[in-house]
């Protein structure tokens, strides 16, 4: 396999912690090089690996490193990448790629013309749930698609998260933070999105912090809470999303496809398993559909392991950047009441095969 791939983490939050326990002890990787704003988070998590060191945010690209993982805000996300692109290096990211469309072009055009990969979170869609759909659905097992569903509602996240006020800020609301988990994996089940059609509200102007210390601190609202529309698929498919912080419950399976001959029910995509289950036309329960594809117990850094493994990432800044172009389509539909053709395409991303743990985290996983 050769040496290592070297690895820098830049943006140590909490979600860093996810991505080290994938990729510290695969083979493939070395984490090399952390860098944080605040340098003892950086320390902190640099002692905890055994070839990692922590440098000074400003030397971070300078550090021998290959490929950037870029965990940073997301208002740092097009900065941070294009920093690391005019150094020569790869990149990886956190959702979104960019805060805009014409940030994450810009993005994926410079690193085109450098020879470059760059790579974006999600990943979960590369894990069995839906990976499992995707080959049920590509073998027949519904029928030609026509339709589907997908649905994300809570309460609000100001009810668990002590911090929640960029939630509900310009880059923040229902669709922009949960969105890409849904609608990466309708590409991935359905194909591109071909245009959108959004409806949105704003049923209140603020929310009270219910945990921390700034419990019963009321925050504004300054987005829409409730997003819903429907995509056109490429290949003729609709789907109907619904993202929303004003909703308790739902007794909906995350995501529905709807076929000629069968529903699939779909697990939840910011998971990288659950569940498949089909009822077939003409018959009186759901069934099971067993595991037969993706990463088998992977969890948050895969899609960095896939991108090394191949250097064409399943988690594609192309994808990541159709899925904001969607995303912002929606929203600008809903503010201009009118029907919206997206200006991007993705291809659908090459399917996982089935790969038990040991396999891929022993770096056999191509």
């Amino acid at each position: 396999m050769g040496d290592p791939h070297r690895v820098g983490i830049i943006g140590v939050g909490f979600i860093s912690q996810a991505y080290v326990r994938t990729l510290a002890h695969h083979p493939r990787v070395r984490i090399t090089a952390v860098a944080d704003l605040d340098p003892s988070r950086s320390a902190a998590l640099a002692a905890t690996l055994p070839s990692a060191r922590a440098v000074p945010v400003e030397k971070f690209l300078e550090s021998g490193i290959e490929t950037v993982l870029n965990l940073t805000i997301p208002a740092a996300h097009a900065p941070v990448a294009l920093d690391a692109i005019g150094h020569g290096l790869h990149v990886y990211g956190e959702k979104p790629l960019a805060m805009s469309p014409a940030d994450a072009s810009t993005i994926l055009e410079t690193a085109t013309a450098a020879g470059l990969t760059v790579g974006c979170a999600p990943d979960t869609v590369l894990g069995t749930g839906i990976q499992t759909a995707r080959a049920f659905i590509d073998g027949g097992g519904i029928g030609r698609p026509v339709a589907a569903s997908a649905v994300m509602v809570t309460p609000g996240h100001e009810r668990w998260h002590p911090q929640p006020d960029f939630y509900y800020r310009p880059g923040g609301g229902p669709l922009l933070d949960m969105g890409p988990y849904y609608l990466s994996a309708l590409v991935h089940l359905l194909g591109p999105i071909r245009s959108v059609t959004g409806a949105a509200s704003r049923p209140r102007d603020a929310r009270i912090i219910q945990t921390g210390p700034r419990a019963g601190e009321r925050i504004p609202v300054e987005v829409p809470t409730h997003v819903t529309g429907v995509l056109e698929h490429a290949g003729g498919a609709l789907s109907t999303v619904t993202t929303s912080f004003e909703a308790v419950r739902t007794t909906a399976a995350p995501i529905e496809i709807h076929g000629e001959t069968g529903t699939l029910a779909v697990p939840d995509p910011n998971r990288f398993d659950g569940d498949v289950r089909v009822f077939p036309l003409g018959a009186s329960a759901w069934q099971p559909v067993p595991i037969a594809a993706g990463y088998v117990g992977a969890a948050r850094g895969i899609g960095l392991i896939d991108q090394i493994s191949s250097g064409v990432p399943r988690a594609s800044g192309a994808l990541a950047l159709h899925v904001l172009d969607a995303m912002t389509a929606l929203l600008r539909s809903a503010e201009e009441g009118r029907r919206i053709a997206l200006t991007t395409t993705a291809e659908r991303p090459e399917p996982v095969p089935l790969l038990t743990a040991e396999d891929w985290s022993a770096g056999q996983d191509h």
